[in-house]
């Protein structure tokens, strides 16, 4: 599977947001899954690339053009796909992945995170979406996703879009046994 994974390039979030993200990279890499990430090379960005190399794995970076020039790139990285913007960047991110992770980040990864949402409640985005809270990181953001349902924004089903877990050990069992969802949500994606 070719596996995306958003999380943030801060080198200053605690250690323990990086960790998780280098045993992701192994976790992925060790079973045979391509990994797709934003392609930096510091905080829990370079983390997750470097557990992916640490087992041999397959990793794509996905780097706009201004980010090369600034050399932000991951060295270990082999193959990079470069974009014109941040928009492309998102949408090659998402295009023929097989499923998409958030690790916790920062408003980059939440514009990335809640971009992939939308798409699947449109029905144009079909792949499970996996939301790791490591550390109830996510919280605040799952009880604002309730509230939009309990205030009628959005509808309960919505809610299945996506599938949380505490821990990134538990993220391929999430992805093998996330709800299905197909076009037929475009149907849903209305709240009249």
């Amino acid at each position: 599977m070719r596996i995306c994974v958003y999380c943030a390039s801060s080198s200053q979030a605690p250690a323990e947001y990086g960790e998780a993200a280098f045993a992701l990279g192994h976790l992925l890499a060790s079973a045979g899954h391509t990994v797709v990430f934003g392609g930096g090379a510091t905080g829990s960005m370079g983390r997750l690339a470097d557990g992916a190399a640490a087992a041999g794995g397959d990793i794509e970076g996905i780097m706009p053009d201004f980010m090369q020039a600034l050399e932000w790139a991951h060295p270990k990285v082999e193959r990079f796909s470069w974009t014109r913007d941040m928009a492309e960047r998102k949408a090659l991110l998402l295009q023929g992945s097989d499923a998409a992770v958030a690790l916790p980040g920062g408003c980059g990864t939440f514009e990335e995170l809640l971009e992939a949402i939308t798409l699947k409640r449109l029905g144009l985005y079909l792949q499970p979406i996996v939301i790791v809270n490591q550390c109830g990181y996510y919280d605040p953001l799952l009880a604002q996703l309730q509230r939009s349902v309990d205030e009628a924004f959005m509808r309960e089903t919505h809610l299945r879009i996506f599938t949380v877990v505490d821990d990134v050990a538990a993220v391929l069992d999430a992805i093998a046994n996330a709800p299905d969802w197909n076009a037929q949500a475009q149907a849903l994606a209305l709240y009249p």
